[in-house]
């Protein structure tokens, strides 16, 4: 019988020799591949959509869901205490930015870490792109300070300041709720009988391209309060279309993200 199961680990051990080094001083790097298994996971998922979409609101609601009546939810709001407007309905703290460099972010969500916040809602992450201060007003910045203005190398200097945002957002021990703003794309296309129409293409969030890449699960909320998964790890909720999610729908993400080993 011949046993198919691979082992449980498998070591490769290249030998890699210094530069300049004789045999003696080369040293060994293992690498190993060890079996996979499910752990329990902290939440990243974004929400965007247009002015109106219910961003804040949906994401306070799956927020103050995960916390759970013992837990704490931090608020980053850039959006003028928007957040505060639904104090009445849910339990929050809430830091208020007016300037938006991703250090800020950064500093916003070390200190709910600290605080031993379960949840942090950032609303939203559209401004550490576009706002005051954010990665675009720096490049533009950049540019200025480099010889002959040169907007392509100017990115050299931002990329990396917009990366850590990304870095302490996935490295952060609490749960993540992001929202984003986006705009309408359209297209003047023709129809089967050579018309010319718009023709609505999407939506697009207002954050550096691919943005969506770093998030577990990503819905799109658009202006009649429709939430559309268009990512997700989690099969539970994939391609799931439904009006007005409320915390019913998101105990099948909980579910997901308590599934599995303790990390």
């Amino acid at each position: 019988v011949v046993n198919h199961e691979p082992p449980e680990r498998i070591i490769y051990t290249p030998i890699i020799p210094r530069i300049g080094a004789s045999d003696k001083e080369d040293f060994i790097m293992a690498l190993q591949f060890t079996r996979a298994t499910k752990t329990k996971i902290k939440l990243r998922m974004a929400l965007d959509g247009p002015s109106g979409a219910g961003k804040t609101y949906t994401g306070l609601v799956f927020a103050t869901t995960l916390a759970g009546p013992n837990g704490k939810v931090a608020v980053i709001d850039t959006e003028r205490g928007s957040a505060r407007k639904y104090a009445d309905q849910f339990t929050f703290d809430v830091l208020e930015l007016t300037t938006f460099a991703p250090s800020l972010y950064i500093e916003a969500i070390k200190t709910a870490e600290s605080a031993g916040y379960d949840v942090i809602l950032i609303d939203s992450l559209s401004h550490a792109w576009e706002g005051e201060g954010g990665i675009l007003e720096q490049h533009e910045q950049a540019t200025l300070r480099e010889p002959g203005h040169n907007s392509y190398t100017a990115w050299r200097t931002v990329t990396p300041e917009h990366r850590k945002l990304v870095d302490a957002m996935l490295a952060s021990k609490c749960h993540i709720i992001g929202t984003m703003r986006s705009k309408m794309e359209y297209a003047q296309v023709e129809d089967e009988r050579g018309k010319k129409t718009v023709k609505k293409l999407g939506m697009a969030p207002i954050q550096r391209q691919g943005m969506e890449y770093e998030f577990d699960i990503v819905a799109d909320m658009d202006i009649d309060h429709n939430m559309i998964v268009s990512k997700s790890r989690c099969f539970a909720v994939a391609d799931d279309v439904v009006k007005k999610p409320g915390a019913a729908w998101f105990g099948k993400v909980m579910a997901w993200l308590d599934d599995g080993n303790a990390p």
